[in-house]
């Protein structure tokens, strides 16, 4: 029989063990919070133009302010792409184009951890950048710099040397991707403003509708039109996807029929209801725009049979894309997984294929709980929890939770990249040394060796690991360490979503070990 003395022991320990493992499970999560301060810094390290006063990434300054001058327009601001310092406009206005859907499907959460303001600083950068880019119904400026040149030089952008030259499209050359993804990115963030800055979301819209049209009446491969492009950025998926995707941010931004319609018009010819992808990214859209109509379904809009049925068709699409990164295809489609559970699409900057995929796998999630419902894929129904348990250990392995224990995401955790493919970041800062660095006098300063960058590119996504899980932190190895604005974009909003499930957890564990607490207590008292 325990003694009275024995039991005290025993609670007493029970107690000190449950304290101490509330403690240690607090430890070992990921701090959400801190990945989303950090990604909205990101932005402001890529800005091009004249920075701002509450500029909060100090050891960027000015630089391109003479940009647009050779061609008489005025093209200074906007982002450069990644570790280079050159605008280019397809993988700029994509980035803001998901930067915008971050904030539409999670700005409550954005809000609530007080970041709305940075995020929605990070779009208007880019926007205000488009309106200056239109400068006329048909003529979108596609470019400034020359992807060639540029990498020849290793300058930091305060010093840059290399050809500032601008690059457009226009009716005779026409560039069907780029305007359509740029009246994506100005409708999409025409909704983000509609209530907070009414006038600059109808300007943004009124340039959507215009680049729209544009794209859609005189079309064209926009590489081909720019062939500067073409060993950077080129255009492998074609028009279609593009086009699509705009009509469906149009009717979105303006609630109208008629841009419903053209999706449902063009769905087969444009590939909407055909293409079956793995993959979605700044060339391939059919995921996210059959992402998106499928959204159209779930909200239990009254639709006619036409729309309801073609809807269907690109529903099915979509469900293909999100199976095979579940694995759950039964054709061998399925996405590649890393040991240690990464989606693999390619070696060169694989992690930009994850995020987008992360971001589709927890917005449809999404979708399916608010309309009750499951994803269907071969294998099976797929519930929508599970769903956003797998887009979540992707996120956790960005930040860290694999078999390396290294972070992705620059800045977070101990372990993280710390030689970023980045002229600016691996250069000294101008502020603190003015210095005029030439164009190939970086390399063999900043570039070549195996110092650490002096500055830190505070909450960019690396390229990544390889199919092994494994990962060189070094400046040469771009395709791991270069980082690219449209890497960390789609994820503003997932660490946004995941910091507010971490904190309801943690508030329903500590209503639990209250109510635990409160029983010790008890059993305390009646035993003295």
């Amino acid at each position: 029989m325990e003694r009275n003395g024995e039991k005290k022991t025993r609670v007493l320990f029970s107690f000190v063990f449950f304290l101490f493992m509330h403690l240690f499970m607090a430890r070992g999560a990921l701090d959400y919070r801190d990945a989303l301060e950090k990604s909205l810094l990101y932005f402001e390290a890529q800005r091009s133009g004249h920075l701002p006063y509450n500029q909060r990434v100090m050891w960027r300054g000015h630089s391109g302010l003479t940009d647009g001058l050779e061609q008489g327009v005025d093209l200074v601001g906007g982002y450069y792409d990644a570790g280079d310092n050159v605008k280019f406009g397809l993988p700029m206005a994509f980035t803001i184009t998901m930067l915008s859907w971050s904030v539409l499907e999670y700005g409550d959460e954005v809000k609530t951890m007080g970041e709305i303001k940075h995020a929605l600083e990070a779009i208007k950068w880019g926007t205000d950048y488009f309106i200056k880019a239109h400068t006329e119904p048909n003529v979108l400026w596609a470019q400034v710099g020359d992807g060639d040149v540029d990498h020849y030089c290793w300058q930091r952008p305060e010093d840059m040397t290399t050809s500032r030259h601008a690059y457009k499209i226009d009716k005779d050359h026409p560039g069907s991707e780029l305007a359509a993804e740029t009246a994506a990115a100005m409708a999409a963030a025409s909704i983000v403003f509609k209530q907070s800055n009414p006038h600059y979301s109808h300007l943004l819209l009124h340039h959507a509708q215009q680049l729209f049209e544009f794209a859609d009446k005189y079309r064209g491969k926009y590489d081909e039109s720019v062939s500067a492009v073409k060993s950077y950025y080129p255009s492998h998926s074609g028009y279609g996807d593009e086009l699509l995707w705009a009509a469906l941010w149009l009717h979105r931004g303006t609630h109208s029929d008629l841009y419903l319609q053209y999706i449902v018009d063009n769905a087969d010819e444009f590939g909407g209801t055909g293409w079956a992808v793995s993959e979605f990214s700044w060339d391939i859209k059919y995921a996210g725009l059959q992402v998106l109509a499928s959204k159209l379904l779930m909200e239990g809009r009254k639709l006619t049979e036409n729309v309801q049925n073609k809807l269907e068709e690109y529903r099915s699409k979509a469900e293909y894309y999100l199976c095979s990164c579940l694995g759950k295809n039964t054709d061998n489609n399925n996405v590649q997984l890393t040991p240690g559970g990464l989606l693999y699409i390619r070696q060169w900057n694989n992690l930009q294929y994850v995020t987008g995929a992360t971001f589709l796998l927890t917005a449809f999630s999404d979708y399916l709980l608010g309309s009750n419902q499951q994803l269907k894929c071969p294998t099976g129904l797929v519930p929508a929890q599970e769903v956003f348990s797998f887009a979540k250990t992707q996120a956790d392995y960005i930040l860290g939770s694999n078999p390396n224990n290294f972070s992705y995401l620059v800045g977070f955790g101990p372990e993280h990249p710390k030689r970023v493919h980045h002229r600016g970041a691996s250069t000294i800062a101008y502020k603190k040394d003015d210095d005029f660095i030439g164009c190939t006098q970086g390399y063999d300063a900043w570039h070549y060796g195996d110092k650490e960058n002096p500055n830190e590119l505070t909450g960019a996504i690396v390229g990544g690991p390889n199919l092994k899980d494994e990962f060189k932190d070094s400046r040469g190895n771009y395709v791991q360490t270069e980082a690219c604005t449209y890497n960390t974009a789609p994820m503003v909003g997932i660490f946004a979503k995941l910091n507010q499930l971490e904190k309801q957890k943690e508030q329903q564990q500590q209503q639990h070990e209250l109510q635990l607490i409160k029983g010790l207590e008890r059993q305390t008292y009646y035993m003295i």
